[in-house]
Order: structure tokens, then sequence, then C-alpha cells
């Protein structure tokens, strides 16, 4: 219940007859055990999985080679007290302090990575190049992203390359090759914002915002929003695809 209506604790201790610290050390517990059963359904797949079964939609665009596409999305935290912790949460994208995630899914529509996660204020190239992302791709993959992710040498250094939409540089408009391109990639990179959209509707704690004393768990070493976020992907990547196989 607190993961998909993110129902305050006291309401929570209420409705089960518990107190407050009750529920919320019941709830930490269960995270945390969820969490290191299952955290093996969000894994990389071998190149023979993703090849023998990437989508039409895929196969049409960029043939069998593409192996992830890259998103980040924010969770909305309240605000810290201290100083150098709410500068870096900032996010001047959504204008509040948040937390980012840098996630990945596979043509399929399965996550395949979560990151941990990092101040708003970082910038996706930072996360990506910081994550153990890249040491995943193989020489040849491709990579889909959007514009925002400028990490173009980093996935080469690894054989691989990056596909992003188009964009004009300061020229009046695109060339009508890089239009046609732009519209390809983004035909395709849309799904991992649905998978975003899936994950976020079906576990409103991902909305926020988050307590602060949701950020750390009780030996102050873990991020137990970052075991939430983690399980809320695993159970994503038990319901049924958003991308559909032709």
């Amino acid at each position: 219940m607190k993961l998909i209506l993110n129902l305050p604790f006291k309401d929570l201790g209420f409705r089960f007859n518990i107190t407050c610290a009750t529920a919320s050390m019941i709830f930490r517990k269960v995270i945390i055990l969820l969490e290191h059963m299952f955290k093996r359904l969000i894994y990389w797949p071998d190149r023979e999985a993703l090849r023998s079964t990437m989508p039409q939609s895929f196969f049409n665009v960029f043939g069998n080679s593409v192996a992830v596409i890259l998103d980040c999305f924010e969770i909305t935290i309240e605000k810290p007290s201290n100083l150098k912790a709410r500068a870096q949460s900032w996010s001047s994208y959504k204008n509040k302090n948040t937390v980012k995630y840098l996630i990945a899914i596979t043509p399929q529509g399965s996550i395949s990575f979560i990151s941990e996660g990092w101040g708003g204020r970082t910038s996706d190239k930072y996360i990506t190049e910081n994550s153990n992302l890249l040491n995943k791709l193989l020489p040849g993959d491709v990579v889909l992203a959007d514009r925002g992710f400028t990490i173009s040498e980093s996935v080469g250094f690894h054989c691989a390359t990056l596909k992003t939409p188009g964009f004009t540089k300061g020229l009046p408009q695109l060339h009508p090759c890089t239009i046609e391109e732009t519209r390809k990639i983004a035909s395709v990179r849309i799904h991992v914002e649905r998978v975003i959209g899936l994950t976020r509707s079906k576990f409103k704690i991902l909305n926020g915002p988050v307590q602060i004393t949701t950020l750390k768990n009780q030996d102050d070493t873990t991020c137990l929003l970052d075991s939430i976020v983690t399980v809320c992907c695993i159970l994503t990547n038990m319901c049924n695809s958003v991308v559909p196989l032709t």
C-alpha cells in the first residue's frame, strides 16, 4: 500500500492497528527483503537474447544492433535542511529538490539497469559515465538516448554508437536526412518514457514528495529510496511489456 498509494505511515498504522514507528520499520524491512530476493530480475541480457527477441519496430530502423535505451527521471523530495544537500539536490528542470535516477530498458521493454540516486543538479552525462552502465556495452552496440545525453565519446570508447535526436545547433533548420533519422529515433525511444510513466502510475511513491527520513536506512550507509526504486522497477518487469513485438 505504501508503494502503490504512498500513504503516510500514520495512516498505515491506523489501518493496521499498529504504531507509526512499527509501520515504518516493517516497510523498511520488507523493501530490503524484496530487493535482496528479486534484484536478479533487473539484468542486462546477452546479445543473442536481445537479437532473437528484437521487436519489429526496432529491427526496421536499426536492425538488431540496439542494446539499450537510456533516460533519467527525478523524484521530488522534501527540502533538505543542510544547505549543501539542498544545493546538490536542486533541479533546475523540475524547479524543486529531487533525486535523479538513470534507467535503461531493452528494446523489448524490460528494465535492464537502474542506477543509484544522484542529486537533482547532476547532469545526465555525469550519471551515465559514473554508474557502471557503459561497461556493459559490447562492440557494435547501438545506444538510444535523448539529446541531453552528450556521451558519444564515452560510448564510442566501448566501440558502441550513440543515437540521439538531431538539433539545429544554431542552424535555421535540420537537414532532411537528419529530420528523418530523428523521427525514427523518436518513434522507438519513446518506449523508455512509457516504461517510466507505467512505473510512476503503478507506484505513487515515485511521484513524491519523499520524506528526508526515507533517503537513508538506519545504518546510514545505504539509501532506502534506492531500494524502493529498485523494487518498483522489479515489479514493473513482472508486468506485461509496453513494447509490441510486431
